[in-house]
C-alpha cells in the first residue's frame, strides 16, 4: 500500500470517510465485523447485494436461540408476541422513510420485485389510464407495463432532463425539467374495462430514486409536480389528464438516501432489506399511502387475508386492514424479526454518515478512472452518468459504471474485465444490470442495434460483450458502508496494471502489451533452424474433463489420438458435465488397454475400479443425439450399473456417453443455423476446439519462474510456493527444446511421417487452477492470474497451441512416440 495515496485521499475526503464521529472507525468495523474479508477478497457489488455484518448475524442467532417465535396467524401467547415483533418491524421501516403511520402502511413482500408486481396486479387500470416510466428503470419496474397494456392502458417511457445553470445549481424544477416522450405503446386485443371519464382515470408514474446502472439520482420534486400539476411537465399531452399516482423504486437509493415521505407524498415505495444490511434476503416491503391502498384490488385471497369464506359457494369476506389485505399467507416472520438487528447497526452509524462515507469512495474512484491515459495519450475509461465537476459528490451515488478502451480506441470486453478481476480477488458486476433502458441510453444503442444483438444470440448474462465493435453492457463497481479506501485502491491498481498501456512495458512471451511474440520473424527462423524439439510426454484423456494417462507410444486415427475425448458425462437434465462445474471429475483416473480392448476407470469415492468393454456389445443404453459447443454428435449410452458408478464418483446423477458417429457433426449457432467452427476440416470427438493441445516444457518453466517471483501470490493453497507441471494444462503433447513460447509462431509440424497444422494458441480457463490432493479438489487463482498478466490478447489468456492432424492416407500403423523429433515450420 502506497501510504502517500491514502494521505492524499484523506486530505480531500477525510471529513466524510471512515465515520470519524461514529462509534467505530471503518478499520474497527472491518476488523471486528467482516473478518471473512481478511483473505484479500475485495467485494464491490453492493448495488447487487451488500454484505451482512458478523456481529449482526451473531445478534440474530442469539435472538433466535433465546426466544421462541410462532405463526402470527395463531392466537397463542407466543404467536401474539410474534405479532408484536412484526408490528414493531413495520414501524421501524416507516421510521426509516420518515413516514407517518397515519398516512402510510408497510406491507411485507418477498422482495422489491414482489412489491412492484403487487402494485401492477392491483392497480385500477383502464383504457383511459397511462403508465409512464423513466427509461432508467429496472426490468421489475418495466414489467408493470404488461398489466397496464393487457387492460387497455397506454404505456410510454420518458427521458427526464434537468437543466443546471452556470453555477452548477438547478433552477426551479418545474421550469428547468424537460420531458421527452418515447413512442406510445398500446396492445391490440387488450381488454377494456368500463371506467369513469378520462378526468377520473388513474395513471401511474414510476421512477427510481437512484439508477442502478449509472448511480444518477432523480430529483424527488418530481413527486409533487406529478401529483399536483402534471400539465406543467407533460404540457398539452393528452396523458396529463386524470389522477396521477407515483411509484418510487427505492431498492438501490434507500441505502444512502431513503425518500423522505413527510416531504414527498409518494403513493408507493418499494425496497429490499438485503440491499441495506445484507440479511435477510427474500424479504422486501411496499410502503403505501392509505388513500392509495383503497384503490388497489387484490383479486386473490388466502389464509390471513380473509375474515371468513365458504367453500362451496361464492362467498368471501375480506379483512379490512391494509397489511392483512395484501399479505397473502403466513408472513416470513423470522426474517421480519431479524431486520431490527440490521436497522440497529445502520442507525448506530447513521444513514447520512454512511452516505458520505460511500460517496467519498465513489468520487475517488471516478476521479482516478477519468485521469487514466494510455501511453499515446488516449483515454482509458468512459464513465456513464450525469456527473459534472460542479455537482457535490454527496449526490453522485454509491457506484461507478464504465467501460475501458484500448490505445487504438477499441473496447475491452466487460467479461474480460470481470474474469480478470475475479482472478485478482475483486468481485464486481458487469452487463446491463437488468436495466435495459439505461444501458441503451448510455451506450448509445439504437433499437436496430438491440435487435441485431438479439439476432446475434446475445441474451442477459452471456459472454457476448462486444458486438459490431460496440459494448453490449458495462462494468459496475459499487460500495457499501463497510468498504474501505484499500478496497478502492486495489481496484484502481488492478485497472492500471491490467488495462493501461505504458511505455517500455514488455516481457518475455508478452502478448498483452507487445503484440503476438517477443521474437522477430527473422530471429525466429534463424533460431528454429538450429533448434531441436522432441516429444517428452504423450497423454490420452478418454473421458472429457476426467484425468488422462501417459503412454510411450500411441496410435493416431482420424479424430487425433485413438480414443481421446471419446466419452463424456451428461447430467440428468441433459447438461454436459466438465470440471468447471464438477471439479471432482479430475479425481476419476482412466486407462485403456488396447490389447484387452477395455477402458478402466478408478475413483477414490468408489471401492472397485470399473472396466468398460470397448466393443459394441457392451452398449445397451441406446443411441441418442447431443449438441456440444455448437456441434451435433450421435452417441451411445451405457447400462445402469456403469452410470451408477460414475454418479457415485462425482456425487451427482449422470450417465456415460460415447461418441458413435462423428460424421453427423455440424456446427450450429444458438439459433440452430449452420456456422463455421474453428476446426471444420477434421473430425472431432468431444474436444472443445481441436484434436490436439501442445505445450512446451520451456514455456512452463518460464511460467514457473514468474510464479515464484510474484510476491503477492507466491504462496499456494497448501502453503508452499506455487509451481505447476505441464500436466496442469491437460496437453496431449509436451515437447522440449528451444526457447519459451516459440510454439506461438509455429505454422506446421512434422513428427515422424505425420503432419500437423497449428490452429493457433489455446485460450485458457479456470480449469488450470484446479489441483487435487488426498482425494480433495482444491482451487486457487494460479497459474491463470499470472498468465493473465503477460499472456492476454483481445480478452483471451493464451498458453499452448492447438493442432490438427493432417491426414493424407490414413495408415493403420500411424502413431506418435515419446522421443520422436518434432520438425516445425514457422510463420
Amino acid at each position: 500500500m502506497d501510504y502517500a495515496d491514502k494521505e492524499e485521499f484523506l486530505k480531500e475526503f477525510g471529513e466524510d470517510y471512515g465515520y470519524p464521529n461514529g462509534p467505530k472507525s471503518i478499520d474497527q468495523i472491518r476488523a471486528t465485523e467482516f473478518k471473512r474479508l481478511e483473505n484479500g477478497t475485495v467485494y464491490l457489488d453492493h448495488a447487487g447485494a451488500t454484505l451482512y455484518s458478523e456481529l449482526q448475524m451473531e445478534a440474530i442467532f442469539r435472538d433466535f436461540t433465546t426466544n421462541v417465535y410462532g405463526n402470527p396467524h395463531s392466537q397463542s401467547d407466543i404467536s401474539s408476541a410474534t405479532c408484536d415483533i412484526v408490528r414493531a418491524a413495520r414501524e421501524q421501516v416507516l421510521d426509516y422513510f420518515n413516514a407517518s403511520m397515519k398516512d402510510y402502511k408497510c406491507i411485507f413482500t418477498s422482495g422489491a420485485t414482489a412489491a412492484l408486481k403487487l402494485v401492477g396486479e392491483a392497480f385500477p387500470w383502464s383504457h383511459q389510464s397511462s403508465y409512464m416510466y423513466t427509461m432508467e428503470n429496472h426490468n421489475s419496474v418495466l414489467g408493470i407495463r404488461e398489466y397496464a397494456l393487457s387492460q387497455g392502458a397506454a404505456a410510454f417511457a420518458i427521458d427526464v432532463e434537468e437543466a443546471v445553470d452556470n453555477d452548477g445549481l438547478s433552477e426551479s424544477l418545474v421550469t428547468s425539467t424537460k420531458i421527452s416522450l418515447h413512442p406510445i405503446q398500446r396492445r391490440k386485443g387488450a381488454s377494456f374495462p368500463e371506467r369513469d371519464p378520462a378526468g377520473d382515470a388513474y395513471n401511474l408514474f414510476a421512477f427510481p430514486s437512484e439508477c442502478n446502472f449509472s448511480g444518477s439520482r432523480f430529483n424527488l420534486d418530481l413527486v409533487n409536480i406529478m401529483k399536483k400539476n402534471p400539465e406543467r411537465i407533460l404540457e398539452i399531452s393528452p396523458f396529463s389528464k386524470g389522477r396521477w399516482m407515483v411509484l418510487i423504486d427505492a431498492a438501490k437509493g434507500c441505502v444512502t438516501q431513503p425518500p423522505d415521505l413527510s416531504k414527498y407524498p409518494v403513493d408507493f415505495v418499494v425496497m429490499s432489506f438485503y440491499k441495506i444490511f445484507g440479511y435477510p434476503t427474500g424479504l422486501g416491503a411496499l410502503i403505501m399511502r392509505n388513500d392509495a391502498a383503497k384503490l388497489l384490488k387484490n383479486t386473490y385471497f388466502s389464509g390471513g387475508t380473509v375474515a371468513a369464506s365458504i367453500a362451496d359457494i361464492d362467498f368471501v369476506k375480506r379483512r379490512q386492514g391494509v397489511e392483512e389485505l395484501f399479505e397473502d399467507g403466513t408472513a416470513s416472520f423470522l426474517s421480519i424479526a431479524s431486520i431490527r438487528h440490521g436497522f440497529n447497526l445502520i442507525n448506530s452509524l447513521t444513514v447520512p454518515a454512511i452516505c458520505r462515507h460511500i460517496a467519498s469512495l465513489g468520487m475517488y474512484v471516478r476521479k482516478v478512472l477519468l485521469s487514466l491515459r494510455h501511453e499515446n495519450g488516449a483515454d482509458v475509461c468512459t464513465i456513464y452518468g450525469t456527473y459534472t465537476s460542479e455537482v457535490s459528490y454527496h449526490d453522485t451515488g454509491s457506484m461507478v459504471s464504465f467501460n475501458l478502451k484500448r490505445p487504438d480506441g477499441s473496447w475491452f470486453g466487460y467479461r474480460e474485465v470481470e474474469k480478470l478481476a475475479s482472478l485478482s480477488g475483486i468481485q464486481l458486476r458487469t452487463g446491463c444490470f437488468c436495466n435495459p433502458g439505461a444501458c441503451a441510453k448510455y451506450l448509445g444503442l439504437s433499437h436496430s442495434d438491440l435487435l441485431s444483438n438479439i439476432e446475434a444470440g446475445h441474451v442477459c448474462w452471456d459472454d457476448n460483450d462486444i458486438i459490431h465493435g460496440k459494448p453490449t453492457g458495462a462494468i459496475r463497481v459499487s460500495f457499501g458502508y463497510m468498504s474501505t479506501f484499500e478496497d478502492a485502491k486495489k481496484f484502481i491498481d488492478f485497472i492500471r496494471n491490467s488495462f493501461v498501456s505504458f511505455p517500455n512495458k514488455s516481457a518475455n512471451g508478452n502478448l498483452s502489451r507487445g503484440g503476438s511474440s517477443h521474437f522477430s520473424p527473422e530471429g525466429m527462423e534463424r533460431w528454429l533452424s538450429v533448434s531441436k524439439y522432441v516429444i517428452k510426454f504423450i497423454t490420452v484423456y478418454p473421458i472429457k474433463s476426467c484425468a488422462g494417462f501417459s503412454v510411450k507410444r500411441w496410435p493416431l486415427c482420424s479424430t487425433g489420438l485413438l480414443h481421446d475425448r471419446e466419452w463424456l458425462l451428461k447430467s440428468q437434465t441433459g447438461e454436459i458435465l466438465t470440471q468447471k462445474k464438477v471439479p471432482e471429475m479430475c479425481l476419476i483416473s482412466t486407462y485403456i488397454d488396447l490389447n484387452q480392448e477395455i477402458l478402466v476407470v478408478k475413483s477414490p469415492r468408489c471401492r472397485d475400479e470399473l472396466p468398460i468393454n470397448l466393443k459394441p456389445d457392451s452398449y445397451n443404453g441406446g443411441i441418442d443425439e447431443i449438441d456440444l459447443y455448437g456441434q451435433r454428435y450421435e452417441v451411445l449410452g451405457y447400462a445402469d450399473e456403469v452410470n451408477l458408478w460414475f454418479s457415485k464418483a462425482i456425487g451427482r446423477p449422470c450417465s456415460l456417453l460415447q461418441c458413435f458417429s462423428p460424421k453427423f457433426r455440424v456446427c450450429l449457432n444458438k439459433r440452430g443455423d449452420t456456422v463455421m467452427c474453428r476446426d471444420l476440416e477434421s473430425r472431432l470427438n468431444f474436444t472443445n476446439e481441436a484434436q490436439f493441445l501442445l505445450v512446451s516444457e520451456e514455456s512452463v518453466s518460464d511460467l514457473n519462474s514468474k510464479l515464484s517471483s510474484k510476491a503477492d501470490t507466491r504462496k499456494g493453497i497448501d502453503g508452499v510456493t506455487v509451481k505447476v507441471n505441464p500436466m496442469r494444462f491437460r496437453p496431449n503433447l509436451v515437447v522440449s527444446g528451444g526457447e519459451p513460447y516459440a510454439e506461438d509462431r509455429w505454422r506446421n509440424l512434422k513428427i515422424g511421417n505425420n503432419c500437423f497444422t497449428s490452429l493457433g494458441r489455446c485460450n485458457r480457463c479456470q480449469m488450470i487452477n484446479f489441483t487435487h490432493k488426498d482425494g480433495q479438489v482444491q482451487k486457487s487463482n494460479e497459474p491463470l492470474a499470472t498468465l493473465a498478466s503477460y499472456r492476454r490478447l483481445k480478452g483471451k489468456i493464451l498458453f499452448g497451441i492447438l493442432l490438427r492432424y493432417d491426414i493424407t492416407e490414413l495408415d493403420t500403423d500411424s502413431y506418435l512416440e515419446v522421443g520422436q523429433e518434432v520438425h516445425v515450420n514457422p510463420e
